[in-house]
């Protein structure tokens, strides 16, 4: 792939922006939870760019032909909504906050040992979840939006 066909969005350090919502869920115990909102507007930021490349990017692939540039923003912002923000925000939360009564319950330990172990847990899960998550999301977009504009373009890939 040359340099102009990088997608900045995708294929540099950039993608990670993606992850914050569940660095900040997997924080939470931690710090304020304005912290955590801010960890999901980097997130819904990185999100809203990378549809907004796939837009420009189909408006030049396709001649400027808005249909296609609209499936572009709309399946790529979707995907990535779902993908990148509310699935994994939501399992990383729950994750989180089951361990931290879990440990709560069965253990001793005070207070603070239990807000880092589960933040550790939770930042240990990212890894594990993002390929089910990522596989999840395609299937559920073949199986209802992208029906609706014929062909799929381009699933996106993780994050």
């Amino acid at each position: 792939m040359g340099a102009a066909e990088r997608d900045v969005y995708r294929d540099t350090w950039v993608r990670y922006l993606g992850y914050a919502n569940e660095v900040g869920e997997s924080f939470r115990a931690l710090v304020p939870v304005p912290v955590v909102w801010a960890s999901y507007g980097v997130a819904t930021a990185y999100v809203t760019a990378d549809a907004i490349d796939k837009g420009r990017r189909a408006a030049t692939a396709h001649m400027q032909d808005p249909t296609r540039v609209g499936v572009a923003v709309v399946d790529t912002f979707v995907w990535q909504g779902l993908a990148s923000v509310a699935i994994p925000g939501f399992t990383i939360n729950r994750l989180c906050a089951a361990s931290l009564a879990l440990l709560g319950t069965l253990t001793r330990w005070p207070l603070p040992l239990r807000r880092w172990a589960t933040t550790a847990l939770g930042l240990g899960a990212i890894p594990l979840i993002i390929t089910p998550i990522d596989r999840t999301v395609d299937f559920l977009m073949d199986s209802s939006l992208r029906k609706l504009y014929g062909t799929p373009g381009e699933p996106p890939t993780a994050h």
